[in-house]
């Protein structure tokens, strides 16, 4: 897909009516959270050998992501819902190690990858134009995502 046929679909999106984007943002970041803290469930349930008790909490808190997963993608083409879901935990997981290493290229890459997960969720991008879209181009993901989802505007 070329830039130009990229920001006729911006437009399109703004012309398609008021989305909440900033709520949205909130809810991506509770997203990550919820898919943390299956991990943690899970690897304590192991650990403390407290199995029925920490995996119950563990299904409680992925019935709760599912939920909140859905209010945000509505198609299930391909394994669009499995990809989501892994841009959001693979994110959580780049800004986790960006803060413990002091590294600003996991700042960036979890950056980025988020901007792959909005590029899906607005329908920028179709799942076949991933892959070009992780090249760098005059106006990235990036500077699109900047653009659209801008968390201070209430």
């Amino acid at each position: 897909m070329d830039l130009k046929t990229l920001l006729k679909k911006v437009d399109q999106f703004k012309k398609s009516g008021p989305v909440d984007l900033s709520l949205e943002e909130d809810l991506s970041i509770a997203v990550m959270n919820l898919i943390s803290l299956e991990e943690h469930f899970f690897l304590t349930a192991e650990k403390t050998g407290k199995k029925s008790e920490y995996l119950k909490m563990m299904d409680e808190v992925r019935q709760m992501r599912k939920a909140l997963l859905a209010k945000m993608i509505d198609r299930h083409e391909g394994e669009t819902w499995c990809i989501t879901k892994h841009l959001l935990a693979a994110t959580m997981r780049l800004i986790e190690v960006g803060t413990k290493s002091k590294d600003q290229q996991y700042f960036d890459m979890a950056y980025k990858l988020y901007s792959l997960f909005w590029a899906l969720r607005l329908k920028l991008i179709d799942l076949p134009h991933i892959k070009s879209s992780l090249k760098e181009e005059p106006m990235s993901l990036q500077d699109i995502t900047a653009k659209l989802v801008d968390c201070c505007k209430e």
